[in-house]
């Protein structure tokens, strides 16, 4: 799955050259040319990076990525157009994991968003401040250290009943009278090809974490201490 990139500026040409960089390294990328609506759009689509202008026309872009931090972990590179070392450090002290001063390269930047997803993917301290595995009910979604889960209905409601139970086994079948309308239409397999799927999500968002267990012959579990 390709890392998706938020570009938060609201310079067409700066958007432009940064999307067609990313997009030739192999990241997917959105725009937005104002702040206001991030902190929505974060709990609704899986975003894996934000490079965020500290300049926007409707928020200032510090304020947004204090916003952003009370309840998501996503990494931010702040761009300015300000060089000024004060500007650098606290930006850096109210979360931002890089800084990059216009004029800048969209490959030395596509370099940074790599460096900076290696880094915080890799440390489970990246993402500490946010709960492994969070269900939000009324979104229908799942959070997996505060990234919302792009999940089908049945793998939101196979996840769901794991979350809500963790350390408790439960069999094939039992999931299947649990989630699906018509269980005597699906098959045990079923259930397998979206935990499979489920994992491959999670994995996605965070590669070191495996939360759901295989029990042989019976069914799975999700770790109480995942």
């Amino acid at each position: 799955m390709k890392a998706r990139i938020l570009i938060v500026e609201d310079e067409p040409a700066i958007v432009d050259n940064l999307e067609y960089a990313l997009q030739t390294e192999g990241f997917a990328t959105m725009s937005r040319a104002t702040g206001g609506g991030v902190p929505s759009l974060l709990e609704s689509e899986r975003i894996d990076l934000i490079i965020l202008d500290i300049g926007l026309p409707d928020v200032n872009g510090l304020e947004l990525c204090k916003t952003i931090r009370q309840h998501h972990s996503v990494p931010v590179i702040f761009l300015t157009a300000r060089a000024e070392e004060v500007d650098r450090v606290v930006g850096l002290e109210i979360g931002a994991d890089d800084y990059v001063v216009k004029p800048f390269s969209p490959r030395e930047l596509c370099a940074r968003v790599k460096a900076v997803l290696r880094r915080t993917r890799c440390a489970p301290s990246a993402t500490a401040s946010a709960p492994p595995l969070e269900v939000v009910d009324h979104k229908h979604c799942v959070r997996c250290f505060g990234q919302p889960l792009e999940l089908s209905r049945y793998e939101y409601a196979l996840l769901k009943i794991l979350v809500e139970h963790p350390g408790q086994v439960f069999s094939r079948e039992h999931l299947m009278d649990r989630v699906w309308d018509d269980p005597l239409a699906s098959m045990d397999r079923t259930v397998d090809a979206h935990i499979k799927n489920i994992r491959k999500k999670i994995k996605a968002v965070q590669p070191e974490f495996d939360p759901i267990v295989t029990h042989r012959g019976i069914g799975y579990a999700l770790k109480e201490n995942p």
